[in-house]
């Protein structure tokens, strides 16, 4: 296994695992919602003009995610 790395480090068409949720309280549980938990296969599909937000493919979804946010998420190539 590699080491972790944030979420928002993922360059497009690469495919990670997440591995721990480092954000707390709300987002925490948003995060979570969106299918973001540990395990689940996220593939980053493409990246705004200016960078932010970014489009990831999660359990069949098209989620946009701010960068700030994608920090939150400690994730391993496979």
């Amino acid at each position: 296994m590699n080491m972790p790395k944030s979420l928002a480090a993922t360059e497009v068409g690469e495919t990670v695992r997440v591995v721990s949720l480092l954000a707390e309280g709300r987002m925490r549980r948003r995060l979570a919602d969106l299918g973001l938990i540990p395990g689940a296969e996220v593939t980053c599909l493409g990246r705004s003009p200016l960078g932010d937000p970014s489009a990831y493919l999660i359990r069949g979804a098209v989620i946009a995610i701010r960068r700030r946010d994608a920090m939150e998420v400690s994730v391993t190539t496979e």
